[in-house]
């Protein structure tokens, strides 16, 4: 199978089981799934978040997914629990579509290692 193609059906079953346990079945986008990522890292699971902390949570997630590709680097809990990142190498600059697959890449890699999927 073609990786693309495999890339493609980890990410859909991805959408799919988390779109169920989550959101009742509505289909979840790619914005929504970094959120959910965000919330494990920190995890306080079941605290409300208000609007500028659901950012600082999708900012979690991305630092997070993009750590095994060397662009961030965990640094420290701070009081509150919240993990801080460090840059490591700049990000570069990619097309909307390659950014997309990129962080589809990192989120079925991340679901891949904690065995939500197979």
């Amino acid at each position: 199978m073609a990786r693309d193609e495999q890339l493609k059906e980890r990410w859909e079953l991805v959408v799919s089981k988390l779109s169920t346990q989550f959101a009742d079945g509505d289909t979840l986008d790619l914005d929504a799934v970094i959120y959910l990522i965000g919330v494990q890292e920190l995890g306080q699971l079941h605290r409300r978040f208000k609007k500028d902390h659901k950012l600082d949570l999708m900012h979690i997630a991305i630092c997070r997914l993009l750590e095994p590709y060397g662009y961030y680097e965990f640094d420290y809990f701070d009081d509150d629990g919240w993990p801080h990142y460090k840059v490591k190498e700049q990000l570069p600059h990619l097309k909307a579509g390659e950014q997309s697959v990129l962080m589809k890449e990192a989120i079925v890699n991340y679901f891949l290692e904690a065995n939500y999927i197979q």
